[in-house]
């Protein structure tokens, strides 16, 4: 078996995990066509014409089945016809259930051992340490990024792959992230053994015949995945989830635009468009072009008047980005438009104007609490066409998850959680895994802008960051410039919560709202924030959005929320929007910040709300955060933080100890 890490083995003279071929010579192309065909052996093709497929793409194919060995090769096409024959064989086989309560709605459970991203074993592989983390101080272990040299890549390679397949399909998902052909828009081509890999790469990627008209002789991202569990399979498997827990990789490539994922089946481990290449590897391919691929959602709003504002935020997972992005508001005459709910790639433009692109296509939300009560839109969004993975499903073949108990049609109805358990509202444990996902294409959200898919983007006004901040942050504030708004995104905070394998609550830092998504040094991340804010030469100015911070999560001394959030959020966004549009007479300086004065946001028609505790900025609490901070920088960034940023640490410190 030829070793993944002498790759040049595999069809020489050309790299199997290096850059594709931009050009060869019409000599090269027979002999590559030649091997090609031959490494393929009598290894049936059970969909597709391989010969159609571009020659760089036939030697990515070949070199990764002659390593993995399945017993066939099935070249997607992303049509309905396609996703009915694979959903008929995993009803057939048990891995999915029909919801017979909707249209073509699907649930599946995991493997109690794959329910969230595993970020201790997610890596990135590149030859200097200093490429993927930053220079901590002494002892302490980096948190934005783990670091794994080629050597040791090559070595977890070896152990893993050769053979992995055997036994499985390996599906060809030729896939879009943005528009198909749009400027902003990369291509990806994603190789699994998972037939629910493919079913959910459909909805949240675009993916069709026409990625390989687009391809031309553009790079492409390369994603491997297997479940890790070749056939005969000698060990017993839960709920039909494939999957080799104890063995998980996720490594990252970055200079050779590469994926490799190993063991997990779930989510973010295994649907390799999203975090792997939407983030890690995309904000590689960002630095190098100069735009920003951020962990930020998109949403267009509308005062009453009509103006409408395009505004991006960025939230740690489970902190109310979709709710956000789908908020239906409580004030009449505001209206909020989707774009995206999760990822933002953006650019500035000709103009000087910074615009933004959902690359996705679907929505992999977090299911419990989502619910009428908080984010209608998205409930309209998986009525239909939409896979479900680790709720409950009840006897009526409906759903069920915490936060919908008074959505139920009977309280008392049975149902099967997500351990394939009888339970009913009221029984210990839960009903759905605290990470358990609906899949929807977004195109179903009611109310999806009509330009979510506009190749060229929307322009962003404003960026907002956030997070669970139960005590000392106020409700909303906006920073006093460019610079003091990336310092602002690189000390977000927020209460950890089930999207990775943390548990308990307790307060981390996530930079960026980019923490366990960091595709190369967080200091030289920062510096590329503060480089793009330059005008090049000959160039229209550029307009740098505003940035804000906000915390719908400030507790009481009771342990009650002081701010209502869900719709009554568009208070907050109506103060930011007319910031932006030149009212300086609603603010008041502080530290950290300009917060609103009483008065400033519509509270008409809410409960009573204690104001001066909502957006008070405490000078005790603010001068122990000031320190923490400091440390946090100093041990976790050290000799890479920029020097702009380390001056705005030096006065906010000022202004807060002058309080």
């Amino acid at each position: 078996m030829t070793s993944p890490r002498n790759p040049s083995m595999l069809v020489p003279p050309f790299s199997a995990t290096g850059s594709s071929l931009r050009q060869i010579s019409e000599d090269a192309f027979y002999v590559i066509n030649e091997v090609v065909t031959k490494r393929l052996g009598h290894m049936p093709i059970l969909k597709g014409d391989f010969h159609l497929l571009p020659m760089k793409v036939q030697r990515f194919v070949a070199e990764k089945a002659e390593l993995m060995r399945p017993r066939g090769i099935y070249i997607c096409d992303g049509t309905q016809h396609e996703a009915d024959e694979i959903i008929d064989k995993l009803v057939e086989r048990g891995m999915l259930s029909p919801l017979k309560a909707y249209e073509n709605n699907f649930i599946c459970r995991t493997d109690p051992k794959d329910v969230a991203r595993v970020e201790s074993k997610t890596w990135m592989v590149t030859p200097d340490k200093y490429q993927t983390v930053t220079h901590t101080a002494e002892g302490v272990e980096p948190i934005m990024g783990h670091w794994m040299p080629p050597e040791s890549f090559g070595t977890e390679l070896d152990s893993r792959f050769p053979g992995c397949m055997a036994g499985r399909i390996m599906y060809v998902v030729p896939f879009s992230m943005g528009p198909i052909g749009g400027p902003l828009s990369k291509i990806g081509i994603q190789l699994t053994d998972s037939n629910y890999v493919v079913l959910c790469m459909r909805i949240m990627t675009r993916v069709s015949p026409a990625v390989w008209d687009a391809l031309g002789d553009h790079d492409y991202v390369r994603c491997i995945h297997s479940v890790g569990l070749p056939r005969p399979v000698r060990v017993k498997v839960v709920n039909h989830w494939p999957c080799n827990p104890e063995r998980v990789i996720i490594a990252h490539r970055p200079a050779e635009r590469e994926i490799w994922s190993f063991g997990s089946g779930y989510g973010g481990n295994s649907l390799l468009g999203k975090k792997c290449f939407a983030l890690r590897i995309a904000s590689n391919i960002a630095r190098d072009e100069g735009w920003m691929a951020e962990h930020m959602l998109i949403m267009g709003v509308t005062n009453p008047e009509g103006h409408e504002r395009f505004i991006v935020a960025a939230f740690p997972s489970a902190c109310g980005k979709t709710n956000l992005a789908m908020l239906e508001p409580t004030v009449p005459g505001w209206k909020v438009r989707c774009v995206g709910d999760d990822i933002a790639w953006m650019k500035f433009g000709e103009d000087g104007q910074l615009y933004a692109i959902n690359p996705e296509n679907g929505f992999f939300g977090v299911a419990p609490g989502t619910s009428h009560k908080t984010n209608p839109m998205a409930m309209e969004s998986f009525q239909k066409n939409s896979i479900f993975t680790n709720v409950a499903e009840t006897v009526d073949g409906e759903y069920f998850w915490e936060g919908l108990e008074k959505e139920i049609k009977d309280p008392t109805v049975e149902m099967i959680n997500w351990l394939g358990e009888k339970w009913r509202i009221g029984d210990p444990g839960r009903a759905a895994h605290p990470n358990s996902r609906f899949t929807a294409p977004a195109s179903q959200c009611p109310i999806i802008h009509p330009d979510w898919e506009s190749p060229h983007g929307v322009p962003i006004d404003a960026i907002i960051f956030g997070g669970r901040r139960p005590d000392g942050v106020p409700l909303v504030f906006e920073t006093f410039s460019w610079l003091h708004g990336i310092f602002t995104g690189a000390c977000l905070k927020s209460e950890t919560t089930a999207a990775a394998e943390f548990t308990g609550k307790s307060i981390m830092h996530d930079p960026m709202a980019m923490r366990p998504f960091m595709g190369y040094n967080f200091g030289q991340y920062l510096q590329h924030w503060i480089d793009l804010s330059k005008t090049p030469e000959g160039h229209a100015p550029r307009k740098v959005p505003k940035i804000y911070h906000v915390n719908w999560f400030r507790l009481n001394k009771e342990g009650k929320f002081l701010w209502p959030g869900y719709g009554d959020n568009i208070r907050v966004i109506d103060w930011i929007i007319r910031r932006l549009d030149g009212d300086d007479s609603h603010a008041l300086k502080t530290p950290i910040g300009y917060v609103p004065t009483q008065g400033s946001i519509n509270m008409e028609g809410l409960p009573p709300v204690n104001w001066d505790e909502l957006v008070s900025v405490p000078k005790e609490y603010w001068q122990e955060d000031a320190k923490e901070v400091r440390k946090f920088l100093e041990s976790q960034v050290g000799i890479d933080l920029p020097a702009e940023i380390r001056h705005e640490l030096d006065e906010q410190e000022k202004r807060i100890g002058a309080m």
